[in-house]
């Protein structure tokens, strides 16, 4: 008699006003192997967040009742949800949107329109940053008296203060410090962080690694931007 096994599906939330955008979402999402729960507006998304929190949001920038950038901002403010990781699907596509959406924790950025199969490549490459497997060592630093690493608790604490920062810059800070005086590229840090799923936007890794600095505090000043080349961590 063969004995069946529960697989545990993460889950994913998504919100967005178009009623074919979410439809087209969930279709390839569920075919992905997702459990998916769709939104049109803010109101219930945040009402649903109280009673479950989803492996990743995907979130519309331009909703009808709560802009979603302020939905970004309040996620990322509360301790409950700031580790929701954010992928922004919006048909905002200039710059200064994207690195808007950025600054304020999302993890990724997709304009519309868009691809589904794309979108998911995006959502597992965002879900595989803060794994961890067994087999490996050395998931604990610590450099100075100033910061703390714990790989396997996807945890950094500066000067004894626990830090929130979002998987993207946890694996960002983790290539730096498992290589401490490496200098590495903008191109080879999206390699290492986004892997073939990596956007094309260079300007992606600069606010990331900005937004990093700023939660680190004093600890910040151990990244070392190298003019021309890209970044490094110096102890």
């Amino acid at each position: 008699m063969l004995e069946t096994t529960n697989v545990i599906k993460p889950v994913l939330f998504a919100v967005d006003d178009e009623a074919d955008i979410l439809e087209l979402i969930a279709i390839h999402a569920q075919k992905a192997g997702f459990r998916i729960k769709t939104f049109s507006k803010a109101e219930p998304l945040l009402k649903a967040l109280t009673a479950e929190i989803p492996d990743l949001l995907i979130l519309d920038l331009m909703l009808p009742d709560i802009d979603g950038l302020e939905i970004c901002k309040r996620l990322k403010k509360d301790e409950r949800t700031a580790g929701i990781p954010i992928l922004i699907l919006t048909a905002k596509g200039d710059e200064t949107d994207v690195v808007l959406g950025l600054e304020l924790g999302a993890d990724d950025y997709m304009v519309k329109p868009f691809s589904p199969k794309e979108l998911v490549a995006r959502i597992h490459a965002i879900l595989r940053r803060p794994k961890v497997t067994a087999a490996e060592t050395g998931s604990k630093w610590k450099i100075g008296d100033i910061l703390e690493i714990d790989e396997r608790q996807h945890a950094v604490w500066v000067a004894g203060r626990k830090l929130e920062i979002t998987a993207t810059e946890f694996a960002i800070l983790k290539v730096l410090v498992r290589n401490p005086g490496w200098v590495f590229s903008r191109e080879q840090l999206l390699d290492k962080v986004w892997g073939d799923d990596k956007a094309s936007l260079d300007r992606t890794i600069d606010v990331h690694v900005k937004n990093l600095r700023d939660k680190l505090g004093e600890a910040g000043r151990l990244i070392r931007s190298v003019r021309g080349v890209g970044y490094k961590l110096e102890p």
